[in-house]
């Protein structure tokens, strides 16, 4: 968690002067760091990236902090944090943050099981995130610009450019999608549907991912990962559904309505089919209530679009029963195969985006027999 160090007596969160290479520097209460064998760069970036240096162990912290130890290392392990013993690892940043929070509790905003949850999904979010800036991103940027020079001489002066400018746009990112979240819950139709809610889930799995880890080389599955990834999210965004994770060879995502969450389906399986350089794709989707927490889904519906995700044929997507009776009573589906020769022979006027053709029933681990449905799409001249 990046809390401001202000009001603490050392620099918060701007950018520091980055002290003398040599290990043996001395600290800015006039001590010299211990000899613990760790990279005097690594030390020095992370002093420029938590604007402070090591001033107290986990004890010191919790008592600074007026919290307990016990509090303390709750908070420190659900951001995903190993102990440290008696280690002097805290700066006054963490003392702040976990005053701040502890200080939540205390107001009665938040319950202590709760603020712990705000530490776990914020540290768990932000993890990935800046493992992936730094394999990824900074990464590419960092390529010594001159011969000799050691890719560890560019590391530092190019975080303390891109910090404050990234930290800036994450608080930015996270204000959207905070508020995009709060309207969408505030639009449920009671308290309870706040959790519970009903939602079309689905999952888009790679054909034949495990085959292919054998036969491409690391770089190259990554770059296909990468591009899988890449397309699922800017469409699924596009479209209106939530991509809630990926998972390599297969992404999970939601959406308020079927029709939206089958748009998007059949989209992902004709914009991979146009990709020679991309493996076959196969969809299946649910709906019904889903339990949100910490960003993520859970629930029968998620577990049945799992399975139906297995059971799908290649470039298709399957659907059970609870979502093609959605599509039917919302009209982007036909109820019945007199209705659907009837738009046919221009009896009605083109109004159904999808087609339904039931397939046969089988038993699925876990949840019995179910009745999948063959999702297509109808020729629609008027569809944009």
């Amino acid at each position: 968690m990046t809390v401001d160090d202000s009001g603490s007596g050392t620099e918060a969160q701007g950018r520091a002067e980055p002290p003398p290479p040599s290990a043996s520097r001395e600290r800015g209460d006039g001590s010299r760091p211990p000899d613990n064998g760790e990279d005097p760069l690594a030390l020095r970036l992370e002093q420029l990236i938590l604007g402070a240096e090591r001033r107290y162990t986990p004890f010191q912290a919790a008592r600074s902090a007026s919290v307990t130890v016990e509090l303390a290392t709750r908070f420190w392990r659900a951001m995903g944090f190993a102990d440290v013993g008696q280690a002097k690892a805290f700066t006054e940043a963490d003392v702040l943050a976990l005053r701040r929070l502890a200080g939540l509790v205390e107001a009665g905003l938040l319950s202590e099981a709760m603020a712990v949850q705000v530490a776990r999904s914020t540290g768990q979010t932000t993890a990935r995130l800046a493992e992936w800036q730094i394999d990824s991103f900074l990464e590419g940027l960092t390529e010594p610009p001159e011969l000799g020079m050691t890719r560890t001489e560019v590391t530092y002066p190019i975080i303390e450019l891109l910090l404050p400018e990234l930290e800036e746009f994450l608080v930015y990112v996270w204000r959207r999608q905070l508020a995009a979240s709060a309207g969408r819950v505030l639009q449920a139709a009671d308290d309870e549907e706040m959790v519970d809610r009903r939602l079309a889930v689905a999952f888009a799995d790679l054909v034949g991912f495990t085959r292919l880890t054998r036969r491409m080389e690391e770089e190259e599955l990554g770059e296909l990962v990468e591009a899988f990834e890449t397309t699922a999210a800017d469409l699924v965004a596009a479209r209106g559904g939530r991509l809630i994770k990926t998972l390599g060879d297969e992404v999970l995502y939601a959406a308020d309505d079927a029709g939206t969450a089958a748009e998007i389906a059949l989209r992902l399986i004709e914009t991979m089919a146009n990709d020679e350089t991309m493996p076959e794709l196969r969809v299946g989707m649910a709906f019904g209530t889903v339990t949100t927490r910490m960003g993520d889904v859970f629930g029968t519906t998620v577990n049945l679009a799992s399975r139906l995700t297995s059971i799908a044929p290649r470039d298709a997507v399957l659907v059970d029963t609870a979502f093609a009776e959605e599509l039917i009573r919302t009209g982007d589906a036909p109820a019945s195969e007199a209705a659907a020769e009837a738009e046919k022979a221009g009896e009605q006027p083109p109004t159904y985006r999808f087609g339904l053709q039931p397939m046969w029933q089988r038993p699925v681990r876990g949840l019995g027999v179910v009745e999948p449905w063959l999702l297509t799409r109808r020729d629609d001249p008027q569809r944009p």
